[in-house]
């Protein structure tokens, strides 16, 4: 990382903060036809099999969370299912990129770890929580945050979740996990139907191809080779057409696609009596009743937890990360901050899981080859049928599915998003975001983190600004 002057610590986008507060940013115009215009624009697909394989970039950390909360925790699979998907469909006709829509993860975490923190309990946290993000978005206050959080400290907290994700994705490869008590049980062994040999196989498939860079996305090369000749590093058809033509079809392979198709092909495998266990049909939808009692216990162990973690890794981490990845869509911390309040506002009366965007969603489905609305929006119809058509019974799907080949999909998601910060060309910023990132890991908390690294990164501008001279001086003065 080259050093540069002190004065050179990044902060976030200036532009930001002259952006009108309102959630129609992502569909600015006020006729009907230009919005349904510019949603059809959001949804269209700019590769077909890069945008079926983008979709599969979030499940690696989807999938385990809401599995864990429906079998530890009765969960109604079901509801969550068909809102989560009607989220998804949504949030990509508005914003027009891979938005993703992920369960809230220090209240999931903290209904695992208690076993009294029952439905209401979790519900109560997700309504309070998206209660506070919205109240946040509405007044605008939420701009004023993302204005005064400095760049580096939100690569720390970027950096410490992509570290800290790898480091949950090789735990599922190298460990057998019991999902609804989050422990692992042991080594993993070598062969079976999940052993190591399978996760190995399919990591080393999608390295092979998507490559590790964004010059070698996988699928997502499909745009270029029907557009033009010159891919695979400017190689030449005189060199010999028939390889070319090889290597073409193996780096437009759908990887995270045909990977999770092989994970749903072996759960029948290792389970043939799963068909038996499906009921076709919706579960029940009903209003979760929530006591006085569960709101106040959801707010003091669910909210107070995860309120930090959503500011910083569901608004200001995913507007920066989406800024970066996709510099032609701009939207607002306030659209984001509100359609995050809204989700839970509605589905959670409804027993549906709270949920949120995140960062480490938006980077896998990036990874993977999404690049538009229409990506989220295939996973929300696929969440929203398997909702309305096979209802809670899908978890006994679910299940058995190959905890290794998760792991290997959310190893890839966890390293998209740790490379994100790859930007901080100064000492100062670099210094201020591992510090950011250690505190986040050792502490086990985004807000910790996020804290000290606010604290360093004050010291260090202070520092600045007095121009080595003694604070005496300063004070004098």
């Amino acid at each position: 990382m080259a050093s540069q002057n002190h004065s050179s610590i990044q902060t976030l986008d200036p532009e930001e903060a002259q952006t009108t507060p309102t959630l129609a940013t992502p569909l600015s115009g006020f006729s009907a036809k230009g919005v349904v215009q510019k949603v059809k624009n959001n949804l269209v697909f700019r590769s077909k099999w890069a945008e079926l394989n983008g979709a599969m970039g979030d499940l690696g950390t989807y999938i385990p969370i809401v599995l864990a909360l429906t079998l530890a925790r009765d969960l109604n699979l079901g509801t969550t299912l068909i809102f989560t998907g009607i989220y998804n469909i949504i949030t990509g006709a508005i914003y027009g990129v891979p938005m993703p829509v992920q369960p809230m993860k220090s209240i999931a975490a903290q209904a695992l770890f208690d076993p009294s923190f029952g439905v209401p309990d979790i519900m109560a946290a997700g309504i309070l929580t998206g209660g506070v993000l919205f109240l946040l978005g509405v007044t605008g206050l939420m701009q004023l945050v993302y204005k005064l959080i400095p760049l580096c400290v939100v690569r720390g907290i970027q950096l410490a979740q992509g570290l800290s994700f790898a480091m949950t994705a090789v735990k599922y490869v190298r460990k057998v996990q019991n999902l609804p008590q989050s422990k692992s049980l042991g080594s993993r062994p070598w062969l079976g139907l999940d052993g190591l040999v399978l996760a190995l196989f399919c990591l080393c498939f999608i390295v092979v191809v998507n490559g590790g860079g964004e010059q070698n996305h996988g699928c997502c090369n499909a745009v270029s080779l029907e557009n033009g000749e010159n891919v695979l590093n400017g190689e030449r058809r005189s060199e010999g057409n028939r390889k070319t033509k090889l290597r073409k079809i193996i780096f437009s392979l759908p990887s995270a696609f045909l990977v999770f198709v092989l994970g749903v092909v072996l759960v029948f495998v290792r389970n043939p009596k799963a068909l038996n266990e499906i009921k076709f049909g919706p579960s029940s939808m009903k209003v979760v009743k929530i006591s006085r009692h569960a709101w106040k216990k959801g707010f003091i162990k669910g909210t107070i937890p995860q309120l930090p973690l959503s500011i910083l890794i569901s608004v200001v981490a995913v507007r920066k990360l989406s800024s970066d990845l996709f510099p032609e869509n701009k939207f607002s911390v306030t659209s984001l901050s509100v359609t995050v309040g809204l989700m839970n506002l509605v589905g959670c009366w409804f027993g549906a899981v709270p949920t949120c965007h995140g960062a480490g969603g938006l980077a896998g489905q990036y990874k993977f080859g999404g690049r538009s609305g229409g990506c989220v929006a295939l996973l929300g119809a696929a969440k929203l049928i398997l909702g309305l058509v096979l209802g809670t019974s899908l978890s006994h799907i679910l299940n058995k599915f190959p905890i290794g080949i998760l792991g290997v999909m959310l190893l890839f998601a966890a390293i998209e998003l740790a490379m994100c910060c790859r930007d901080m060309n100064t000492k100062e910023d670099s210094f201020v975001m591992l510090i950011c990132t250690a505190v986040s890991l050792v502490g086990s908390s985004a807000a910790l983190g996020f804290l000290v690294g606010m604290i360093v990164y004050v010291l260090l501008k202070l520092r600045t600004w007095t121009n080595d001279r003694p604070f005496s001086t300063l004070w004098m003065q």
